[in-house]
């Protein structure tokens, strides 16, 4: 399928062939009948892409704050990669479209193949032939409505919603600044509920645009204009709302705000203006400053956006989904008209060069629609894999034997799949091996196109594909990374391992004992135990050098690992418990299989406290020679302290690693690294190696089996310890 995208760092506009999505449980699949092109936000963007790195930090200070707190925790060589691959990256652009319901997933029941659905969201509502789109970002379209006017819903929506921030009544007045798209939707909406509307916009077009659609007066805000159709309307008084649909640097938005409400009257900012408010204006009048978030209630929760989970009406009267379906009934009885603010439809496949018009003012629009070949017998003719959790067909694997594909040639290079592409796949995994010789990226699959397209064009995948079953079943893929959400490992670990590759599955390998002992049963269903999870820090250069220099030991040893965490970004889907697992779940697999390693044993038992409502852990593992680890991990430390110091004391020597920058071991010699290492390695290209060796060879996995699940064992007794209040006894241990 086709779909637009734009490299950030070049600021390239491209129309992508890239893999079809699949249908996952809880959304539907929608071929796009017509998709708006925001021309506020999506030129912002376009325009952001094409400034040199300089003005790209001067327009994103928050995600140059992010880079420094990198730095500071990784180290310059690590973010440099990250940021780099962030940047020279194809994003997506568009969320506000129209189209036909292809398939229906799993949970839903309120729509059906061939119905028409507005969507939302700038995950799902792109400019593309095909989107997946989650329950709660989709509405019906009424009958009786146009495609090209329903695609007009996510924009309608977040009128809607700043328009309810300011809680308008019947006979006040409103001052509108801005009349672009949002704008004139805003006005419309506010006429329609019975309020009076001013609109300032210095575009002429714009003002008797909005008149038409029911503005009162409008007029240019340099001018008296505005200042003497408020002062008509409000007998002096000045306006009830201010709502600010506006963008740019400029400030004079919030200053005419002041100058034109009533004492105690309410300011929204919908549009991205510049706020810098006069105090003294602000404070004499006590104006009530509201911030309007997009489409409304349910906005960045994954637990509402993503897992479908609506807010109770006589809680949230008005959510995402339902501000959506009340726009598109507003227009299908008339009381909104957006047919006159479609300045232009352009078929999809000139949509470079209609990007390329708007931004050089050639091209003068509010609203642009993009509108797609074949809607009309899009839903009975096409078909899209569905690859989330697709049925694997198990392969006849002979017990005892380590895998089902065929013996390589010796000197064939080893093929490896990757199913997922995000940020640690792109930064931490395939840039090591992307130039590793006797290395070949065959296929990477995953259930967005986009990041299946990013990843085959940066790190040179023979193929990109969203069907997973095809990969499992080509017997010239070698071995499979399992680089997906936490929720999805086991489960894909299963069907790799029942399908005869050998297998990398990023941590953690299970989330929970089911999940553990259903990859085990793959093993000895298939014979083919050829399996590795990613716990790179044992194989991380600084510490592997300490632990040689520390020796062997005769006696117990004490251990402690404190892991400076700090806070998760809002929105993280780290966040999402109740499907991805605790966080330290997802991450405590790295510290547990470090100490495991340092000690050259298994835990025994766990135990596990934290303070109520507190994220900070303390967890101490007993070993069956009686050393002890204890790691804590915290989340409320200073974020400018190093992520990860540990120290291993036994025999009277003292192992010391700081943060894989130093490390030292004091004894009867002291031994001290580098201050200044080249870079922060915590062991991925190592733990890269000795995986292509083994599968190359034949030979043992990098880390036994039994090493692999006793660490995951411990991992999860960590909540089953937390819940009960004692010490977990673990069974098997070595």
């Amino acid at each position: 399928m086709k779909q637009v995208v734009q490299n950030y760092k070049s600021g390239e506009l491209a129309l992508l062939d890239v893999p079809a999505p699949g249908c996952k449980p809880g959304g539907v699949l929608v071929r796009s009948a017509y998709s708006l092109i925001s021309t506020g936000t999506e030129l912002m963007k376009v325009s952001e892409a094409g400034m040199s790195m300089v003005g790209k930090a001067r327009s994103r200070p928050d995600q140059v704050a992010k880079v420094v707190q990198s730095v500071a925790a990784n180290g310059v060589p690590a973010t440099y990669r990250k940021v780099m691959g962030k940047l020279d990256s194809y994003t997506p652009l568009g969320y506000s479209l129209c189209g036909v319901v292809e398939q229906v997933g799993a949970g839903v029941d309120d729509v059906k193949v061939g119905d028409l659905v507005a969507c939302a969201g700038n995950e799902h509502a792109l400019h593309a032939e095909l989107n997946w789109v989650p329950k709660n970002l989709y509405a019906p379209v009424p009958d009786g409505l146009a495609a090209r006017h329903a695609a007009f819903g996510t924009v309608g929506s977040i009128a809607m919603q700043g328009v309810r921030q300011g809680e308008s009544r019947l006979g006040e007045v409103a001052l509108v600044v801005g009349l672009g798209l949002i704008g004139q939707l805003v006005v419309q909406l506010l006429a329609a509920s019975g309020v009076r509307v001013v609109g300032a916009d210095p575009d002429p077009v714009r003002c008797e645009l909005a008149e038409r659609l029911g503005a009162a007066a409008c007029g240019d805000p340099a001018s008296a204009a505005v200042e003497n159709a408020v002062a008509e309307l409000t007998d002096g008084h000045g306006v009830d709302q201010v709502y600010l649909a506006a963008g740019g640097g400029s400030n004079q938005p919030v200053e005419l705000a002041a100058r034109l409400s009533r004492d105690r009257g309410r300011v929204v900012d919908i549009g991205k203006c510049r706020l810098d408010l006069p105090w003294n204006a602000y404070y004499e009048k006590e104006l009530d400053v509201r911030f309007s978030r997009s489409y409304g209630p349910g906005r960045y929760d994954p637990a509402y956006e993503l897992e479908g989970r609506d807010y109770p009406i006589g809680y949230v009267r008005w959510t995402e989904r339902r501000n959506l379906a009340c726009f598109l009934d507003l227009a299908a009885r008339g009381r909104v008209d957006v047919e006159p603010l479609i300045s232009h439809i352009a078929d999809f496949d000139d949509a470079v060069q209609t990007y390329q018009r708007l931004k050089d003012g050639e091209l003068k629009a509010v609203a642009v629609l993009f509108r797609y070949p074949g809607q009309e017998e899009a839903a009975h003719t096409a078909a899209v894999p569905s690859v989330t959790v697709p049925a694997v067909t198990v392969p006849a694997v002979r017990r005892g034997t380590a895998a089902s594909s065929p013996a390589r040639a010796a000197g064939a290079p080893v093929r490896l799949a990757f199913v997922g592409a995000g940020n640690y796949a792109t930064s931490m995994l395939l840039p090591h091996l992307a130039q590793r010789e006797g290395v070949e990226l065959s296929t990477v699959v995953t259930t967005t196109a986009l990041s299946a397209a990013n990843a085959q064009r940066k790190f040179g995948f023979a193929a990109a594909t969203t069907d997973l079953d095809a990969v499992l079943g080509d017997p010239s893929v070698d071995a499979v990374f399992v680089v997906t959400r936490h929720s999805s490992h086991a489960e894909l670990t299963r069907k790799a391992l029942l399908a005869g590759k050998t297998v990398f599955v990023e941590k953690p390998l299970a989330l929970s004992e089911d999940e553990l002992a259903g990859v085990l049963a793959a093993v000895e269903e298939s014979g083919n135990d050829r399996l590795q999870v990613g716990f790179n820090r044992r194989f991380a250069p600084l510490l592997t050098e300490a632990r040689k220099r520390f020796g062997a030991r005769t006696g117990p040893a004490s251990l402690r690992y404190l892991v400076n965490a700090g806070r998760l970004d809002h929105g993280s889907w780290y966040l999402r418990q109740g499907t991805e697992g605790s966080r330290f779940a997802g991450e405590g697999g790295h510290f547990i299989d470090t100490a495991s390693w340092l000690l050259d044993a298994d835990p025994v038992s766990v135990y596990a406290t934290a303070a109520p409502g507190n994220e900070d852990l303390q967890v101490v593992l007993r070993y069956p020679d009686g050393s002890t680890a204890t790691v804590s991990y915290v989340t409320t430390g200073a974020p400018g302290f190093p992520k990860e110091t540990l120290d291993l004391v036994a025999d009277g020597k003292v192992l010391r690693l700081d943060d894989f920058v130093r490390a030292s071991v004091y004894g009867r010699k002291r031994w001290v690294s580098s201050r200044l290492p080249k870079a922060r390695d915590k062991g991925q290209s190592a733990e890269l190696a000795a995986f292509v060796r083994a599968v190359r060879t034949g030979g043992p996995m990098p880390v036994p089996l039994e090493s692999l699940v006793a660490t995951t064992t411990a991992t999860l007794a960590v909540q089953t310890g937390l819940a009960g209040g004692a010490p977990v006894t673990l069974a098997g241990a070595r």
